[in-house]
């Protein structure tokens, strides 16, 4: 990376291909005058910068900060709210900012925000003008540090103009909208930069504050848009998560009308209108006064998929149960499908999360309920081959009928239905090009209230469904529990530890802390019965925290790897509209020894979406934003034979570690790129992309096996394809041996005998579906086992 940074300076340094563009004398000298400033960049801030780049040698140590600070829920501090800390700094739009954002008060994610920021608004702000290049020179800084420390008026410079140069201001003949003109600075994505940047831990904080110092040293914000887009290439994974960052907050941060001026150009109308609702919630989740003892006859830890099945499962038997979750209670009246505030109140640490080793993006559930509050409805329903092979695992029940009584009773208690699937023009795309290739071609079914139903707000499901027609588990099982049965919730409560007595499940002890950070309290539950269901990502955690289940706990992480295509029909697809995953193409399920991969669509997002797209220069990402309307995207969600692991730091907080590296799944990733385009390719798209970095785009015309054989070279990790997962599985798996599984054949801990796993982190192998009926069949079947054990 150190020599990577340093050729690219040096060759920018030399200035000819500057000069050469240069009509007259005047201009020539001002390029070499530029290109003077570029070849002195400091020795030291190539290294540093290489060292910044170097994510595998920095990721636990990053990670571990960044996850304290997250979760050390007794440290945060009370803070005000956003309209008294804008007004508190004479700033009120900066207070819209935050509000947009992050709701009307900041919450435990940035504990620190609201102590440490002093903003100013830059002049064109106040007066409504267009900035200048003057405007970045005159405008006041932000101080994010008490001191003033952190982002000087230096640093602030640099990263306006490192937002405005991903994304600039363009002249161009189709503009009437303002699209092409309109910079990232110009929709506050610089403001929201910094409140992010404030909230990071401090050596995150210190990196990116190394990395603006060392643009700024090489005369960044001087520099042309030319030359800064070359420096940024060079620079490469160091400022990657910068860019990322600008594209999510230029193209998802809506204004103070709950709209964004970008997405008319996107062809995104906004949110859909809320149905009527009801401000009753149903569910009192307790909020402790002061440390609180409970008892129960169960405790479960976690309330997605299988948590909340198997807390509404024993609390209809009469059962003292106590549910604890981490995250918070959300109902129909929170839902107000805008993405960045769903991020932040519905998924787990606010939002998509790389991997520590930064190969994937994460995606899932926090709150009550879990990921199918948030989740696309996809349901199918356990393989035979999975069934067997995992009969292999020693649950041998699974592979017969016994199991399918599970199944059924799980479809249907969520209602599951097929009538409400109707296909938007990606699903179409996805179907005429089946049909042409004469693969096979599948309608999903969704766990969907058929009388509320409306095809508008089922396309923004994934940021929470205000109508009350999703069949989550907080509705059709934690809400029974709660108003019919007398359990008890606690939501914002981290557990820290499971207690056990004479090696024997005794309880859990955990803090609760109040989502606006002002107070905190300790949780201890006794009970004999300890289910933990907080999800692949966090029940080893608690388990490594708790120092039982043995070896294997945290490994065997299967996650699902996605590869993402475009396809661009040029037509408004309005991907917007319908269900995200109304049908898939299943014909390479089992492709090689009984792995393969699905073929899905994915929710339309503008955020997101612009943020995935690979920046390579302002021009080239607003064309294709421009374009992104068009667009159909496709997923080739492969079932891994690999695996990865889950680890906890000094603090106890977890991190996620996956390479894609098994031969098996490098195959099959490959063959479902391959599948991607040629999809794409029999529906009719006239350009077709695999995001990714230096990726190139087909073209109508273009040889399409020379692009297909040019994309299969892209590495499947860090810098490469874009790889995410929103299926996380297997990192406490069931199993007959103890050295290779945490849980015996029903679910229970081989060396802590009432502590039992109860989600998805059970599974002996990936399921290769979208995972939630296996994962609640899987709970029923454990809840079976439990009451056996109990009486």
């Amino acid at each position: 990376m150190h020599e990577t940074v340093r050729e690219e300076v040096e060759r920018l340094g030399a200035g000819d291909e500057d000069a050469d563009r240069c009509g007259d004398q005047e201009d020539r000298a001002e390029a070499e005058e530029q290109s003077d400033e570029v070849q002195h960049f400091p020795e030291e801030a190539v290294l540093v910068l290489g060292q910044i780049a170097d994510q595998h040698e920095q990721a636990d140590r990053a990670a571990r900060a960044e996850q304290q600070a997250e979760t050390a829920g007794d440290r945060i501090r009370q803070f005000p709210a956003v309209d008294e800390m804008a007004e508190a700094a004479g700033q009120r739009e900066v207070g819209d900012v935050f509000r947009r954002l992050f709701g009307d008060r900041l919450h435990g994610r940035f504990p620190l925000v609201g102590d440490v920021l002093h903003p100013r608004v830059p002049p064109w702000r106040a007066t409504g003008s267009q900035p200048t290049a003057s405007s970045y020179l005159d405008a006041k800084p932000f101080s994010i540090d008490e001191g003033g420390r952190f982002v000087t008026p230096d640093q602030t410079q640099v990263l306006r103009v490192l937002c405005d140069t991903v994304v600039p201001s363009i002249d161009h003949p189709d503009d009437a909208d303002g699209f092409w003109a309109r910079r990232a600075t110009d929709v506050g994505a610089d403001l929201g930069v910094l409140a992010a940047i404030a909230a990071m831990p401090a050596d995150r904080r210190e990196a990116v504050g190394v990395l603006l110092d060392a643009l700024g040293a090489q005369g960044f914000p001087s520099a042309s848009q030319d030359q800064r887009e070359r420096i940024l290439a060079a620079l490469g994974p160091a400022v990657a998560p910068l860019t990322s960052l600008i594209l999510l907050l230029t193209y998802g941060l809506p204004d103070i009308t709950g709209s964004n001026p970008n997405w008319s150009r996107l062809g995104y109308p906004g949110p859909a209108a809320r149905p009527p609702i009801t401000e009753n919630r149903p569910i009192t989740p307790l909020r402790p006064t002061a440390d609180l003892e409970l008892d129960a006859d169960v405790v479960v830890i976690g309330s997605g998929a299988g948590g909340g099945l198997i807390a509404g499962r024993f609390a209809a038997t009469g059962a003292s149960v106590v549910v604890l979750e981490a995250g918070r209670y959300r109902s129909e009246g929170d839902f107000r499908h805008l993405e960045l505030a769903a991020y932040q109140q519905s998924y787990r640490r606010g939002g998509p999360t790389p991997t520590a080793d930064q190969n994937i993006t994460l995606m899932a559930g926090a709150g009550l309920g879990g990921g199918t509050v948030i989740n696309w409805t996809n349901c199918i329903r356990t393989t035979d081959r999975v069934r067997h092979q995992w009969a292999e695992h020693g649950l041998t029940d699974v592979a017969t009928v016994a199991f399918d009584k599970h199944l059924d009773a799980v479809w249907r208690e969520l209602s599951v239905t097929d009538r409400c699937s109707e296909f938007n023009r990606a699903h179409e795309a996805m179907q005429r090009g089946a049909e042409t290739l004469g693969w096979s071609f599948a309608t999903a079914c969704r766990n969907w209230d058929e009388k509320r139903h409306d095809t508008l707000v089922a396309g923004g499901l994934g940021f929470g469904d205000p109508s009350g027609a999703k069949q989550s588990t907080l509705k059709v099982y934690l809400e029974p529990a709660v108003t019919e049965h007398d359990a008890r919730v606690i939501d914002g409560c981290r557990v820290e530890r499971i207690l056990t007595d004479n090696g024997r499940a005794a309880g859990v002890v955990g803090r609760w802390t109040r989502e606006d950070g002002s107070a905190s309290a300790a949780v201890t539950v006794r009970a004999p019965v300890v289910v933990v269901a907080a999800g692949a990502l966090e029940t080893p955690g608690v388990l490594l925290r708790s120092g039982i289940g043995g070896p294997a706990v945290g490994q065997y992480l299967r996650l699902h790897p996605c590869t993402v295509t475009l396809g661009d029909y040029d037509t408004d697809m309005k991907g917007w509209w319908g269900p995200p995953q109304a049908a898939l193409v299943n014909e390479f399920a089992a492709v090689e020894d009984g792995f393969g991969f699905l073929m899905e669509s994915v929710q339309y997002t503008t955020g997101l979406g612009a943020s995935a797209m690979p920046f390579t220069t302002g021009f080239d990402h607003k064309q294709a934003m421009a374009d992104y309307r068009n667009c159909a995207s496709f997923i080739g969600l492969v079932r891994d034979r690999g695996h990865g692991r889950v680890t906890v730091d000094d603090s106890g907080e977890t991190a996620a570690w996956y390479s894609l590296e098994d031969g098996l799944d490098v195959r099959n990733s490959r063959r479902a790129v391959e599948a991607q385009i040629r999809l794409h390719h029999a529906a009719g798209a006239r350009r077709i992309r695999l995001l990714g970095h230096g990726v190139p785009t087909w073209s109508a015309g273009d040889d399409l096996d020379a692009f297909i054989r040019r994309v299969s070279e892209m590495p499947l990790r860090a810098g490469g394809a874009v790889l995410f997962s929103a299926h996380q599985m297997g990192s406490c798996r069931m199993g007959a041996d103890p050295a290779i599984s945490v849980a015996d054949p029903r679910g229970e801990l081989h060396d802590t005998p009432g502590v039992w796993i109860g989600d998805g982190s059970a599974f002996p192998t990936s399921s290769g579906t979208n995972p939630m009926i296996t994962i609640m069949a899987l709970a029923s079947r454990t809840a079976e086992h439990i009451s056996q054990a109990v009486s």
